[in-house]
């Protein structure tokens, strides 16, 4: 994988967005590939698809690519809400890449995948309707909520510059591929919990902290009116998963 952009494709062009654009797509063509399975090269879809950039032709998989000269904050613009809602809901979000660029040295910075499998409702959010007076005054879109996707399931395939092995990535991929084994209904619930787990920011951690997120949780999941149960229930899966360890009663360690 080259770090370095094809800046010659940006001559002529002054708006940011362009540049970004025509620097950073070509540079995905030649240089991504599918985590997910063993193909070295995936498909761009840019010239007819509005739903994902990219394609790998052998496993299927579906990419998104975001890209930004900034670093990425706690939001990623996204498309339609109801679309990505429902796209949530049956299994067929694509996967995010977020590429953060250099425009002093021209190279990439940081590279990320996002699985589909982690992207839940509680990271989708609805963003504020357009003007009354706009020309798609009825179109309602949405934010991915970054923060709101726990670290160990965030993949770096590239950071600070340093390109990590594909060997590496893939393994990674592979490991947390458990959580789509756990129903769509229910992975929300999990990956909602070890990101309160990931916000304590401690090795050891008890019952009482996590009992902390409560209101916080329930913002999530209004429909639900156990949340320490469910806390708790939790917990237990990702033990089972083998991310947490249970050393006595009410007290858990990250592993």
């Amino acid at each position: 994988m080259n770090i370095h952009l094809p800046w010659h494709h940006a001559e002529g062009y002054k708006s940011n967005s362009q540049i970004a654009r025509v620097v950073t797509e070509p540079w995905a063509t030649d240089n991504l590939y599918c985590p997910a399975c063993t193909n070295n090269e995936i498909e761009s879809t840019k010239a007819n698809n509005k739903v994902f950039d990219y394609l790998c032709s052998q496993c299927d998989s579906r990419y998104q690519l975001k890209s930004s000269s900034k670093k990425f904050g706690r939001k990623l613009l996204d498309g339609a809400y109801e679309t990505m809602r429902k796209a949530v809901m049956h299994g067929d979000a694509p996967n995010f890449i977020t590429l953060q660029y250099s425009r002093e040295k021209q190279e990439v910075n940081n590279l990320v995948l996002i699985p589909d499998f982690v992207i839940t409702e509680s990271c989708i959010e609805i963003r504020s309707p357009l003007s009354k007076k706009a020309i798609r005054h009825d179109y309602v879109g949405c934010n991915i909520l970054l923060h709101a996707i726990p670290v160990d399931v965030r993949i770096p395939m590239i950071t600070d510059g340093k390109v990590i092995s594909r060997n590496l990535v893939r393994h990674v991929f592979k490991k947390i591929t458990r959580f789509k084994d756990i129903k769509v209904s229910q992975r929300g619930w999990t990956l909602d919990v070890l990101n309160c787990v990931r916000l304590l920011k401690k090795e050891n951690f008890s019952l009482a902290d996590m009992y902390r997120f409560e209101k916080h949780l329930q913002s999530q999941h209004p429909s639900n009116h156990h949340i320490q149960a469910k806390i708790r229930q939790q917990l237990q899966v990702l033990r089972d998963m083998g991310l947490l360890a249970f050393d006595s009663r009410g007290l858990y360690r990250v592993l």
